[in-house]
């Protein structure tokens, strides 16, 4: 019998109010790929970030080729041949894709990093990933989905034995995922243990071979083979109870007009964009990475600037410069893709984060604004929403990532918005949480609020839109009534934007 790459027993954490893990146990081998499931708040983050020296458990043991070991740091984990691409992104925005993907171990010459080599090292990483980015280029100028892609490079670049993903494909398209597959099928043959996460059921069931599943920071099910498992199986091992699949959306718009893009040019590159968004409506933006889907949305907002063209809200030309003026005069709303840095801020209350969009209505003399008024205004849609926290004092940092996804839906809900651009509102979440979110954007539209919808998850796209609008280098390909035909809609995406004649195709 071979000895494990990796394996965990008793591992317990508890953070201020909350038991994240209690006596979990996990076995790895060398040469599969081993799904980690469980909804969210079931402790997998807290268990990939014991393994990877972020967290000390407060008991358990932990065993790397059958070698008990302890880590007190992220470097004692990459010295054992341990690499994770973390749910939270560790990169530095200032810095390069390539010095970002080299950072532990720039190569120098004389004394002085040479910039020559880490580019090149850089680009070899880089392509068997399909990324064809300058990696001169700082972080902080891609999209939340090149920021993934480089993690997962940086990841793969140190060559580790045992690779952990954390929601790896989150924000990637069905092309990009399929070549990370690829990729790490390889890796597996060559006889690296790699540890899987993923909310995507479909694709565990096409990737993994073995499976652990977390419920309440416990083990729900012990390491063992994915074959004899169905989904609804594994989905009663997560939430102890089967759950149906979100119905397809059978609400029709009928109201009238409620946003109007005519011609509309913006300063990231957009040219000749027009759109319109009907009340009762969900129209979906659907694309590859880089089709500047997510820029659009900001310069909708305000956040970047609109050069050519006209804005209408309600019929009427509408000058948004910023996220205040869309929300206070518009009565827009933006679910950012990119909750932890744009949609919340982490160290304030759950209280506080929620009620952000109402301090205008709520605050007193002097900009006061009574607690009591907050808690009062946030605890109705912190109950619609179902957020899981001890109270609402508690940091949005200590929740997880699809509680906060909820908070940051409901500061919208709070403020009433009429106009709701919701951009990647399902990654990182359970499936539990996702049908209800799903569930919640067409009350939303059912209500008379026009919903921009923008998702790399097509299926999640062909389940919600009406319709679905194609984008492709900042501008838009063409439109798609959606009949909900899960092969055919499919279909009809790719088509439109590889310009291929669906008919002839």
């Amino acid at each position: 019998m071979t000895t494990p790459k990796l394996e965990i027993s008793g591992a317990s954490k508890a953070f201020p109010g909350v038991k994240a893990l209690s006596d979990v146990g996990l076995v790895v081998e060398a040469g599969s790929i081993h799904a980690l499931l469980g909804e969210n708040g079931a402790g997998k983050s807290t268990l990939i970030k014991i393994i990877t020296g972020v967290h000390r458990p407060d008991a358990g043991t932990m065993r790397i080729d059958g070698e008990e070991v302890q880590f007190f740091s992220p470097r004692d984990a990459i010295a054992r041949g341990i690499s994770a691409v973390h749910q939270e992104r560790n990169l530095i925005p200032r810095f390069s894709v390539a010095e970002n993907i080299m950072l532990e171990r720039l190569p120098a010459k004389s004394g002085l990093v040479d910039y020559r080599a880490v580019e090149a090292e850089a680009r070899r990483h880089l392509a068997p990933l399909g990324l064809d980015i300058d990696p001169r280029a700082p972080v902080r100028s891609l999209s939340v989905a090149h920021m993934q892609l480089v993690e997962i490079a940086k990841a793969l670049s140190l060559d580790a034995r045992l690779l952990l993903l954390d929601e790896p494909t989150a924000s990637l398209t069905p092309h990009e995922t399929e070549t990370l597959f690829k990729l790490l099928k390889a890796l597996r043959d060559k006889g690296v243990a790699i540890l899987f996460v993923s909310h995507k059921l479909e694709e565990v069931f096409e990737i993994c071979d073995t499976v652990t599943v977390l419920r309440d920071g416990r083990n729900a099910c012990p390491s063992q083979p994915l074959a004899g498992l169905d989904r609804n199986a594994v989905v009663k091992l997560m939430i102890g109870r089967e759950v149906a699949d979100v119905a397809r959306r059978t609400g029709k718009a009928s109201g009238a007009p409620a946003l109007t893009l005519e011609g509309v040019a913006t300063e990231l590159g957009h040219e000749g964009i027009d759109l319109a968004v009907r009340k009762g409506e969900i129209v979906g933006l659907y694309g590859l990475v880089g089709a500047g889907r997510t820029e659009l949305a900001k310069a909708i907002i305000g956040v970047a600037r609109v050069t050519a063209g006209t804005v209408r809200v309600g019929g009427e030309a509408a000058h948004i410069d910023s996220v205040a003026t869309a929300l206070n005069r518009y009565r827009i709303g933006y679910v950012s893709e990119d909750r932890k840095h744009e949609g919340l801020v982490l160290m304030h209350s759950v209280r506080r984060n929620v009620a952000v969009t109402l301090w205008r209505r709520l605050a007193k003399a002097l900009g006061w604004l009574p607690s009591a008024s907050e808690r009062k205004a946030v605890l109705p849609f912190i109950e619609r929403l179902k957020v899981r926290t001890p109270s609402l004092a508690q940091p949005v940092a200590l929740l997880s990532g699809g509680n906060q996804q909820k908070v940051s839906v409901a500061k919208w809900l709070a403020a009433g918005v009429e106009i709701l651009i919701i951009d990647e509102p399902t990654v990182g979440i359970d499936i539990q949480t996702k049908g209800y979110l799903h569930e919640l954007i067409q009350e939303l539209a059912d209500q008379g609020t026009a919903v921009i919808l923008i998702s790399s998850d097509m299926p999640e796209m062909i389940a919600l839109a009406d319709r679905i609008v194609v984008m492709n280098d900042f501008r838009i390909l063409g439109e798609i009534q959606n009949d909900h035909d899960a092969a055919r809609m499919g279909h009809a995406i790719m088509a439109t934007i590889h310009s291929v004649d669906t008919e002839a195709a």
